[in-house]
């Protein structure tokens, strides 16, 4: 399967469950208010700034929906019909056009002289300035992705008029204009952050935190933590054409069987993170339109702290990696909602697609020979960690690694831990030595794959891994064109370390599935796995 590739998928469901309708705002069903689609999801947002430290993957959809770019990815109309990004391809949101200095030191933007904030201030140069400056200045995730495209420096973003804006190049790099797609690089309107700046809180962090400032699509109706998330259209948005719903409820319902029973009924328009084996099953159903998309750049993996004991050794992760029972985790757990990512061919990669296949099947003689010569003949205790939050394929997914590993005498103690304090212990504080990954780089190359994941000191280098090889290959490639044949020989060695030192035991490639009304049209995948309601439509 290309995995480029975006399949929609439809089929016919199952009868409805027998439970209490939901109601927002006095509606009796999801289907009989074309101007509001409710949206059931796992977990919902937990702040209103993608530049908070601790701010979670849900809350990502804040900067989709209610903040604007300069620039977003235009979409591709594939052979079925189906829309998915195009990450060749930049669209205007607030800059109307662009243009790289003939020398290639430089990229302009002119912004759309009638952009608007939410209060009706136009959407100048200087906001775009201070809003820049903010990402690169505050530190931690935003502040890294900023750093991959080589936007790192306030000096670098000079607002030439009102609506001119210039961005100063510190090296050639192409990574620079996707990323300023990606969700990181929010414009603010930076008069309202100003006024409630301190001086202990320059960027006005607290506020912004609560009170979103854009000029986005949607504004905040309203915000129940830990409930649901309210937005509703702006009507003067000018980043393109205006949503086909006024209102998106998304409302937060933990309960995985509860979310599909309320499609099923007819009180939600769209359910999400269900689980593997309802999705399979609504799409043999066929009352429901069932989008899947492998996710590109992303890989649900083992994660080996190589500082643990046992794992130090290389040996001993080789032998984690041919005791993972592969083929029933992809059955059983996600019923092959994915792409295998076991059984590759050859330690040596033939080619310079990311994610492939790894050279590890499940091998129990294997295993066993490795620890045995690694000094673990007699196996070890470990424990063993996956995310509460995505329990409805990582619980099965643990047990049936917990099952496998028992067989070469590793045991493992498998830790539940809540999706609230997942980023904290995993990402933060580095605490598990062993634990199920789940992670999908934004811009797809396998250098920024290596940089988030494999080079040390990263966010999502929970594997506490270190090889200066890594580190050298891939500060030297991150900002090379493609086609440049250092890049493709640095990519191949690096795959090849990751194939040998596997401190990641890659297990298959998700899908990205969304379950829809047949009413609702519009969908489109991103590569931040957020639902994007801007180009949503209700019938």
């Amino acid at each position: 399967m290309d995995r480029r590739n975006f399949l929609r998928l439809t089929a016919y469901g199952a009868g409805a469950a027998a439970i209490p309708m939901l109601a927002p705002f006095g509606t009796p069903r999801a289907a009989g208010r074309e101007d509001t689609l409710l949206v059931v999801v796992g977990s919902t947002i937990n702040s209103m700034d993608i530049h908070r430290a601790g701010t979670n993957r849900p809350s990502y959809a804040i900067a989709v929906n209610l903040y604007d770019r300069l620039v977003g990815f235009a979409t591709k109309t594939l052979e079925d019909g189906t829309e998915m990004y195009d990450y060749e391809a930049l669209t205007p949101e607030l800059a109307e056009s662009w243009e790289v200095a003939p020398d290639g030191g430089s990229v302009t933007f002119k912004i759309k002289a009638d952009a608007t904030f939410w209060d009706g201030s136009p959407v100048t140069a200087e906001d775009v300035k201070w809003s820049f400056d903010r990402a690169v200045s505050v530190g931690g995730f935003p502040t890294t992705q900023m750093k991959a495209g080589s936007l790192e420096q306030p000096e670098q973003f000079v607002a030439v008029d009102e609506k001119t804006f210039r961005i100063e190049f510190v090296r050639k790099s192409k990574l620079t204009l996707p990323d300023l797609a990606v969700p990181v690089p929010i414009i603010i309107n930076s008069k309202i952050a100003k006024a409630h700046a301190t001086a202990d809180d320059p960027w006005a962090s607290e506020y912004l935190h609560r009170n979103p400032a854009g000029s986005g699509a949607f504004m905040l109706e309203r915000w129940d933590p830990g409930q649901q998330v309210v937005y509703k259209r702006f009507d003067g948005w000018k980043g393109g054409a205006l949503p086909g719903v006024e209102r998106v409820i998304m409302r937060e319902i933990p309960s995985a069987s509860t979310r599909r029973a309320l499609l099923e009924r007819g009180d939600a328009d769209i359910s999400l993170d269900l689980p593997p084996k309802d999705y399979a099953e609504l799409l043999a159903s066929g009352k429901y339109t069932v989008a899947a998309a492998p996710i590109e750049n992303s890989m649900i993996a083992i994660g080996l702290d190589t500082t643990y004991g046992p794992f130090q050794d290389k040996r001993v992760r080789q032998a984690v990696a041919y005791a993972i029972p592969y083929e029933q985790i992809f059955k059983q757990a996600t019923f092959e909602r994915g792409i295998p990512m076991w059984g590759g061919a050859s330690f040596e990669p033939a080619t310079l697609a990311w994610p492939q296949p790894f050279p590890y099947s499940t091998d129990y003689d294997k295993a066993k020979a490795l620890l045995a010569e690694a000094g673990y003949a007699d196996g070890f205790e470990v424990p063993f960690a996956f995310n509460l939050g995505f329990a409805q394929w990582s619980e099965p997914m643990a047990l049936l690694v917990q099952e496998g590993l028992a067989k070469v005498g590793i045991k493992t103690a498998v830790e539940k831990v809540p999706g609230a304090n997942w980023r904290t212990q995993v990402l933060i504080e580095k605490k598990w030595p062993m634990h199920i990954k789940n992670f999908g780089g934004w811009l797809n190359y396998p250098d920024y794959y290596s940089y988030w994941v494999y080079q040390d000191g990263r966010l999502f280098n929970s594997m506490k891994y270190r090889n200066e090889d890594v580190e050298k290959i891939t500060d030297e490639i991150l900002h090379l064109p493609v086609d440049d044949p250092t890049y493709q020989a640095g990519v191949k060695k690096l795959i090849s370390i990751f194939f040998d030192e596997v401190p990641l035991i890659p297990v298959f490639q998700p899908f990205l599935d969304v379950a829809m009304q047949k009413n609702v049209s519009g969908y489109k995948y991103y590569f931040h796995r957020q639902l994007d309601a801007r180009s949503l439509d209700k019938a």
